[in-house]
């Protein structure tokens, strides 16, 4: 895997994360986005459409992108994995510490309207 692509894309502000609806169409979004080893970790709510498309169809597109999900470059497949609780946890944290003040409050908000299990962390692995 190419690793400055990785980190380009992990060290951006935002990911477009196209994942597939039942019918084949995509569905872009943009999301916070960190480095995790040899993949990209993303956060977002647990019952999120991204997440419901995802558990389905784990085939995705990446790329960098401004706020509004405008693509800022080329997009790339990928393959997306809901993770476990101790990923998940571990991508909140890195957000934090990436995003600053508003990554934390953002992060605070999140856990007092939907408690710990609100949300989950995405792992998305490159293809070649």
């Amino acid at each position: 895997m190419d690793d400055t692509r990785l980190d380009r894309l992990g060290s951006g502000k935002y990911l477009l994360v196209t994942s597939y609806r039942k019918n084949g169409t995509p569905v872009a979004t943009p999301v916070w986005v960190v480095r995790d080893g040899a993949a990209l970790g993303v956060w977002t709510v647990a019952d999120s459409w991204k997440v419901k498309r995802i558990r389905r169809r784990p085939d995705v597109l990446v790329g960098p992108c401004d706020v509004r999900g405008n693509p800022t470059g080329d997009q790339r497949p990928g393959t997306a994995e809901i993770v476990d609780r101790a990923t998940t946890a571990r991508y909140r944290r890195l957000i934090a510490r990436k995003y600053g003040l508003l990554g934390r409050l953002t992060l605070l908000g999140s856990r007092l309207r939907r408690g710990p299990d609100g949300t989950v962390g995405i792992r998305v692995t490159l293809g070649e």
